[in-house]
C-alpha cells in the first residue's frame, strides 16, 4: 500500500477517437484506484458509435471498426453516466492532455478536480529516455499479466496506465508532491507549493 494518501475519487481514464479534428470518441475506459491500487472489477467501459466513420488508417492503431460501433451508443447516450462518475473526480491519463481535452469538450462545463500526467510524472521521477506507454511499462518493470484486452484499446491501456501510475507514485513523498511533478501547467489540481524535500529517483 502506498504511504500516499490519494485522493477519492481518481479514475484512469483512456480515450480512443475516430481521426477526426477534433476527434469524435470511439471509446472510453475509466478505472478507479483506491489507496492508489486499480479496481479493474469496478472499471467502466464503452464502445461509443462517432457521427463520423472512423478511417481504415486509425481503425489499423486501435482495432476498433465501424462494424463494432455500428450498435454501439451515440457519445449523447452515455455521457450523463460519464459524468455522473466524474463529478469531482481527479483524473489520470499518459499523455493526460489527449484525455483531459477530448472530456472537456464532449463534457461541456464539467472539470476535473486535478489531473495527473503519467508521461510528465515519468519524467519527473525516473528521467532517462523512452516515455511512451510501452517503454515506460518495461522501464518500470510494470506487470500486466492480469491486464485484460489488448493494446491500443481503451480498457487495456486505462489498466496499464494505473499500474504505471501505482509504480511511479511509489517514487513520490506525497500526493502534494506527486501532483507538483504530474500536473500539466494550466490544468486543475496544480498546488501552489513544489515537491517535497525527500521525493526519491528511481
Amino acid at each position: 500500500m502506498s504511504p500516499i494518501t490519494w485522493p477519492e475519487p481518481l479514475y484512469v481514464v483512456d480515450v480512443e477517437g475516430n481521426g477526426a479534428a477534433p476527434p469524435d470518441l470511439a471509446e472510453i475506459a475509466l478505472i478507479p484506484m483506491v489507496g492508489g491500487q486499480p479496481q479493474p472489477a469496478d472499471a467502466q467501459s464503452w464502445l461509443i458509435r462517432p457521427p463520423v466513420p472512423i478511417p481504415h488508417r486509425i481503425t489499423r492503431i486501435h482495432g476498433i471498426t465501424n462494424a463494432m460501433v455500428e450498435d454501439a451508443p451515440a457519445w449523447q447516450d452515455i455521457a450523463p453516466r460519464v459524468r455522473s462518475l466524474l463529478e469531482g473526480a481527479w483524473i489520470a491519463a499518459h499523455s493526460a492532455s489527449v484525455e483531459y481535452g477530448a472530456l472537456t469538450r464532449h463534457l461541456p462545463g464539467w472539470q476535473p478536480t486535478g489531473v495527473i500526467d503519467t508521461l510528465r510524472l515519468a519524467k519527473a521521477t525516473i528521467g532517462g529516455k523512452g516515455f511512451g506507454l510501452d517503454a515506460l511499462i518495461e522501464r518500470t518493470k510494470t506487470d500486466l499479466a492480469d491486464v485484460a484486452g489488448t493494446r491500443h484499446r481503451a480498457a487495456y491501456d486505462a489498466h496499464a496506465t494505473a499500474l504505471l501510475l501505482n509504480r511511479l507514485a511509489s517514487q513520490c513523498a506525497s500526493w502534494d508532491a506527486l501532483a507538483a511533478k504530474a500536473v500539466p501547467p494550466g490544468m486543475p489540481g496544480r498546488p501552489s507549493a513544489g515537491p517535497e524535500e525527500g521525493d526519491t529517483l528511481w
